[in-house]
């Protein structure tokens, strides 16, 4: 048997067993790693030596955060698609107010200039905040107006996410309120924009 007809042997092997495999998973047989699982016990360890109330509320807020985390970056996403499908240099080419540019410019550099707190993006919108994503897509609103009901709109949520946002980067809890209230807000936007 040449090593080609192994590989596909082998190939064809892992695919049945795959195809099984999901078989046992659909009727409730555990079959391979559980990430899920293997990850809440990593997180469990990494939590134990803290008081079991400041475990909680940091499990509640982990929550909270990856929704802002999605929103935020999910409004990245929309303005970088939007705007460069009308101009490719649309960053340097006049679609972003000047001062939302060379404060997130400013960012950047000071982050590479600090290379030792590595990121994962050099992206230049990343270093946007809420603010400046709403200047961006207020100076550009007959790109979004079919997608945004008003700039008042708009504004009016982006503000009140900016703050709540910054309460959460600086590990402060929000009451159960504000919990629901975010999480209207990014559904009407998500509505909104049709994600």
């Amino acid at each position: 048997m040449s090593e080609l007809d192994e590989l596909r042997s082998w190939l064809f092997r892992s695919l049945m067993f795959e195809a099984e495999a999901e078989s046992f998973r659909s009727a409730g047989v555990r079959v391979g790693v559980d990430q899920g699982q293997a990850e809440d016990n990593l997180l469990s360890e990494a939590l134990t030596p803290f008081p079991l109330n400041i475990r909680n509320d940091a499990l509640r807020m982990a929550r909270l955060y990856a929704i802002i985390y999605c929103f935020e970056n999910s409004i990245r996403d929309l303005i970088k698609t939007r705007l460069s499908e009308k101009e490719a240099t649309w960053w340097s080419g006049g679609a972003v107010p000047s001062a939302v540019r060379k404060l997130a410019d400013s960012r950047l550099a000071d982050a590479t200039k600090n290379s030792w707190l590595e990121g994962v993006s050099n992206d230049v919108l990343g270093f946007v905040d809420f603010s400046g994503l709403s200047s961006i897509i207020v100076q550009n609103w007959t790109e979004f107006e079919d997608l945004i009901p008003s700039q008042h709109w708009l504004r009016q949520r982006l503000d009140e996410l900016e703050r709540a946002r910054n309460f959460i980067a600086h590990n402060r809890m929000l009451s159960d309120a504000e919990f629901s209230r975010l999480e209207m807000y990014v559904g009407d936007w998500n509505k909104q924009v049709g994600l």
